[in-house]
């Protein structure tokens, strides 16, 4: 007898359906998310009597964690999964939506209208929607005669904006004809995305050619890098670095003609150290990477972090000289709002 095979929602706080969820995804050698991610996604599923043959989940608008059993792979089950997951998105108004897979995956995504961002040697990054990178792409301004150009790209979080973070720029923009400063466009600092935009291109406002623009989901967001953001293994974070410096690398520095990424050196984050490592292995030999010293005074390297420690301190004379004067002026205006932030649980220290 035949049974209809029914998409539903599956409850991952209850032990047995999640003891058959990472049954399933072990055999792709999937890694079972920890217990924060578990209570962020939404998990679908299609069972053969108690059998789990077919799951996908989706965060946000990123679709996740799609496996279908083995000895099940006739492209249906595949389909009804994934159309599930983007109908249930559509339903909540999201048009615009990515896919972390295998590579196995690769072609049945491409097949139903999903296109390839980046590939590693791990995994595939595919998007579909009603906007796309190349869209994105085309909202940038551009220069005359921009692909016999000297352009380069710098990526900040800017959190916040500090003279470390110009003295990068400066540094670029003497170097180069055409200088993108892409802002990460993710409200997961303590200083929230608009600000950070505002403070940094208030910041360089001086520099004629230097052009701040967001970074989209594109850049070092939860979407290419979500370690960035939340502590990860090394494995996790080089994986998830490769997929982010690729996916630059193909998709924003090729149309742009970006011929070199500056990064400011990192003796303090871990997982930004990792990144750079990354990005100076993925990027070359089609985009130079260039790791400038970090600024310092008085033998002090400058930082994000001893600007935001300062501000739960209460000593922000201490970290003036630090700060461009737009900065420091926003930290004075908004000293108590930022206080309360860090006291409520947004995190100092890392990124």
């Amino acid at each position: 007898m035949a049974y209809e095979r029914k998409v539903k929602q599956i409850n991952l706080q209850d032990a047995s359906n999640r003891k058959k969820w990472g049954t399933l995804l072990s055999e792709f050698d999937i890694t079972i998310p920890d217990k924060q991610t578990l209570l962020q996604i939404s998990c679908f599923g299609i069972f053969e009597k108690q059998r789990l043959i077919a799951t996908g989940s989706f965060h946000n608008n990123v679709l996740k964690y799609i496996a279908v059993d083995p000895t099940c792979q006739d492209g249906k089950l595949f389909n009804l999964i994934v159309s599930t997951l983007i109908n249930e998105l559509a339903q909540r108004q999201i048009f615009h939506v990515f896919v972390f897979t295998k590579a196995i995956y690769q072609n049945s995504f491409e097949h139903v209208g999903f296109k390839t961002l980046a590939k590693t040697d791990t995994a595939v990054l595919l998007e579909t929607g009603d906007y796309s990178v190349h869209d994105f792409i085309k909202t940038l301004p551009t220069m005359e005669n921009q692909s016999d150009k000297q352009v380069s790209a710098i990526v900040m979080n800017a959190n916040p904006f500090t003279l470390g973070h110009r003295y990068l720029v400066e540094t670029a923009a003497a170097q180069s004809d055409l200088v993108y400063v892409f802002v990460v466009e993710q409200d997961a600092s303590l200083f929230t995305t608009k600000t950070r935009f505002e403070l940094v291109r208030q910041g360089l406002a001086d520099l004629s050619n230097v052009i701040v623009r967001l970074g989209n989901e594109y850049m070092v967001s939860y979407m290419t890098f979500p370690s960035y953001f939340i502590t990860g293994s090394d494995n996790v974070i080089k994986y998830q670095t490769a997929m982010d410096a690729e996916l630059f690398k193909t998709q924003i520095a090729k149309p742009l003609n970006i011929k070199t990424r500056y990064l400011g050196s990192e003796p303090f984050s871990k997982t930004t150290s990792i990144y750079n490592k990354a990005l100076s292995e993925v990027l070359p030999p089609e985009v130079k990477v260039k790791i400038i010293p970090r600024k310092q005074i008085d033998g002090n390297v400058i930082s994000a972090t001893q600007v935001r420690r300062a501000i739960k301190n209460n000593a922000i004379e201490q970290i003036k000289d630090y700060l461009p004067a737009t900065t420091y002026e926003y930290i004075i205006r908004h000293l108590n709002d930022l206080q309360k932030l860090i006291k409520e649980g947004f995190k100092i220290d890392g990124n």
